[in-house]
């Protein structure tokens, strides 16, 4: 049971929660945008989602010196299910649109400091 005790307390913890959430709202995510969107600092950020990653929650990827998360959910595995419902709960939560707002607003800005080639897959934030 020492597993599933990590496993939940992986979750109690608000900015980990919040990241769980706008990961489920975007294939992948730099963490640039992921700090601009919570408006925390990178070593938070990545704090955070070192803990996510040992709890098999996300997985990453380094392009160059920007590192990529995306969720790690296999069909029918505990993240998922507990995903799910953690996205039914979100649904109606204000704190959750006004996440997915700030994200939304900040990689609209961040679109525009690029060039259209250079959007694809570079992130421009260092």
């Amino acid at each position: 049971m020492k597993s599933q005790a990590r496993f939940f307390k992986s979750l109690a913890d608000e900015t980990r929660l919040q990241i769980l959430f706008l990961l489920s709202q975007k294939e992948e995510l730099c963490v640039c945008d992921i700090m601009e969107a919570l408006g925390i600092t990178q070593s938070k950020a990545s704090r955070h989602l070192r803990t996510l990653y040992h709890q098999g929650w996300v997985i990453d990827r380094r392009e160059g010196v920007w590192m990529y998360y995306r969720l790690n959910l296999t069909p029918g595995s505990p993240t998922e299910r507990q995903l799910k419902l953690l996205q039914r709960w979100w649904q109606d939560l204000p704190e959750a649109r006004e996440l997915q707002a700030g994200l939304e607003q900040w990689l609209t800005a961040k679109g525009r400091q690029t060039r259209p080639a250079a959007r694809i897959a570079a992130c421009t934030c260092s």
